[in-house]
């Protein structure tokens, strides 16, 4: 099977056969949880129906219409405004009532779950700092820029200098983040702050919780809907203007798109969220996901990753919407790869280090993290994050997984500037080849530095180092457009196999990776293991990877918290990015045990290989202008392989 961008979404979908859909877009959820039912229903309309009819269908039968699910001219979003937001029961008559008007042809009421801001635990703010004289310097004369470490790391509070974005060197290229928006999804946006209101983009934003252009974030007196400011001042605050700090990418645009600020999440205010102006909008934003309770397994339900797969592969006029990941704030008793979100492949999950290089006492880790940034840890409340806030002030104090990822986001825009042309797959390939490993440490030393079979080196918690701004425009410029991507199931086990307590079981598979079809696969971009198991505690599972170069990859960590013993895990897609740029052909190995003092049982049902990558080799045409880059070593690694 074929996919690459650009794709039209009538052959996108009539493409992904039910494994690889499974594989790609992973199940809904395999966690329990007693389920809420909301006054939203997803109504899908029969033919020659438009948005004028949909109203009359919704007023005759005491809904009112939200509008159209992802511009889809037959399926809509109904309100019923006398039913409770949330309830534990199914609204039974109400969908019986709509399934009878002779223009529905289906009628289902959403089910409500929950989602959480990461890294929402400081709330000390500051008085917003007078604007004044500005005076010309290298440096941003903003009065919050010296405590921005992150952007110009001196060695303040007991930092590492030079432990930082390198975004100085970005912006010496002549990049500041010009035409480029990013859509922050969340609570909202203070667009009228001082700091803000000269870079919002109108035009991309909307409130998909009062259902108006607003997206302006709902007071409380514990200030707990400043989390979206927070992270727009990240990206898009201006520069020299004397107020707050600066953003990474201060001449961008930035979009709110506010809807976290519910009772109950559905899937259809996600997926109208992630598909909102996906033209107009360059990056979407996320600072949110599942619970991070290290007990939760959870993901996007089906139309939200309609909306994901949508905007990678037609978004941006077939370039492909980036969306970045916060990794998650469960910290060591979680694992990201139960995040169905940052685990996805459409999206770059970002993990945080503070400014020592260690990793924040929040930070989860896992094999799908990309690269990383920075927040602020338990060390110092000094050292977190320097953003605008709400009541037009500034903070100091933003923190977690929340704030590393509207840093990659406006990393990522600097990019897109210096490089319109770059697609979705291009970004993710440069944030390999330019992320460094610095100084980055865990402070436990659990997670060591490791190199895969190509040369790259990697880290569980970090991915593949911290992000390089200047780095990676610098590459941007003269970027050409990676080779199409296919997806090739590179082989499955079905007989159920049983796990015992401290004893590993392992599977093998030997693959072609499709040589010599339509779909073969020779240089590995994601890799995913698409398992079924369960087992009398899947808290205590852990599963290991390894690729025929010898790159292991834990796939699933240890979960204390994690007491299931029913739901286990159904094709559930675990994935990993440390195999990047390998090739899949040869013998894989999975290993998967129960790390239990106590007597545990479980069986693991079925295992699919599923590889995803080119056929051509990526960086053929790319200049190495730096003998010891990155860039350099894989491609020295893949002429050689050729020579073998």
């Amino acid at each position: 099977m074929r996919l690459h961008t650009p794709f039209s979404c009538t052959s996108r979908w009539a493409l992904l056969a039910p494994l690889l859909l499974v594989a790609i877009v992973g199940p809904l959820v395999t966690s329990a949880a007693p389920e809420v039912f909301t006054n939203s229903f997803l109504v899908s309309l029969k033919e020659g129906a438009d948005n004028e009819l949909a109203h009359q269908v919704a007023r005759r039968n005491g809904f009112h219409n939200l509008g159209p699910v992802l511009g889809s001219d037959h399926d809509y979003h109904f309100v019923h405004s006398a039913l409770p937001h949330a309830r534990t029961k199914r609204s039974v008559p109400h969908a019986r009532k709509l399934r009878a008007d002779p223009h529905v042809r289906l009628a289902v009421q959403q089910t409500g779950f929950k989602r959480v801001k990461r890294g929402y635990n400081s709330l000390k703010v500051e008085n917003l700092v007078p604007l004044h004289t500005i005076t010309s310097h290298q440096d941003p004369v903003d009065p919050y820029f010296p405590y921005q470490w992150y952007l110009k790391n001196t060695g303040q509070n007991g930092g590492k200098p030079k432990l930082d974005l390198n975004v100085e060197a970005a912006w010496a290229q002549g990049y500041t983040g010009k035409n480029v928006t990013t859509a922050i999804m969340d609570d909202g946006i203070d667009y009228t702050h001082a700091d803000l209101r000269n870079n919002y983009n109108a035009k991309a934003s909307w409130d998909f919780s009062s259902n108006d252009p607003y997206p302006y974030p709902r007071y409380t007196d514990d200030w707990f809907n400043s989390h979206g400011t927070r992270c727009a001042g990240e990206v898009s605050a201006a520069r020299d203007n004397g107020i707050c700090g600066v953003g990474v990418a201060y001449d961008s645009k930035v979009a709110g798109i506010r809807m976290l600020d519910q009772p109950y999440m559905t899937d259809l205010i996600e997926a109208n969220s992630m598909g909102h102006e996906p033209h107009l909008i360059d990056i979407y934003s996320a600072s949110w996901g599942p619970t991070d309770d290290g007990k939760t397994v959870d993901g996007p339900r089906n139309a939200t990753m309609k909306a994901i797969v949508r905007g990678v592969n037609e978004g941006r006029n077939g370039l492909g919407n980036i969306y970045v990941w916060a990794s998650g704030d469960g910290g060591e008793d979680d694992d990201c790869n139960c995040d169905g979100y940052a685990a996805s492949m459409w999206t770059i999950s970002i993990n945080s280090a503070i400014n020592d290089g260690s990793n924040a006492h929040y930070d989860e880790s896992c094999s799908s993290t990309l690269a990383s940034t920075f927040s602020n840890g338990a060390k110092d409340p000094n050292t977190g994050v320097a953003t605008t806030d709400l009541y037009g002030k500034c903070t100091k104090t933003h923190s977690g997984t929340s704030a590393a990822a509207p840093e990659a986001a406006g990393v990522f825009a600097l990019a897109l500037e210096a490089n319109p042309q770059l697609t979705w797959r291009d970004v993710q390939h440069l944030t390999v080849l330019t992320s460094k490993r610095n100084s980055l440490y865990d402070a436990k030393g659990r997670f060591f530095w490791h190199m895969n079979g190509v040369g790259l080196e990697f880290n569980h918690l970090f991915g593949f180092g911290v992000l390089d701004a200047g780095a990676m425009v610098a590459l941007a410029k003269d970027w050409v457009t990676v080779p199409p991507r296919y997806h090739c199931q590179g082989g499955s086990i079905h007989t159920p196999r049983p796990i015992t307590v401290n004893k590993s079981l392992v599977l093998e598979l030997e693959t072609d990776a499709c040589a010599g079809k339509d779909t073969e696969v020779n240089y590995l971009e994601h890799v995913q293991a698409v398992i079924t198991t369960n087992s009398s505690r899947r808290g205590d599972l852990e599963i290991f990877l390894r690729s025929p170069s010898g790159t292991s990859s834990m796939i699933l960590s240890k979960r204390k918290h994690d007491d299931d013993s029913r739901d286990g895990f159904t094709k559930w897609p675990f994935m990993t990015t440390h195999t990047w740029a390998e090739n899949p052909r040869g013998k894989w190995t999975l290993e998967i045990r129960l790390n239990s003092p106590t007597p545990q049982e479980g069986w693991v049902k079925e295992w699919t290989l599923m590889l995803h990558g080119t056929k051509d080799a990526p960086y053929d045409h790319l200049p190495v202008k730096d003998p010891h880059s990155k860039l350099a070593i894989v491609k020295k690694a893949h002429e050689d392989k050729k020579k073998m």
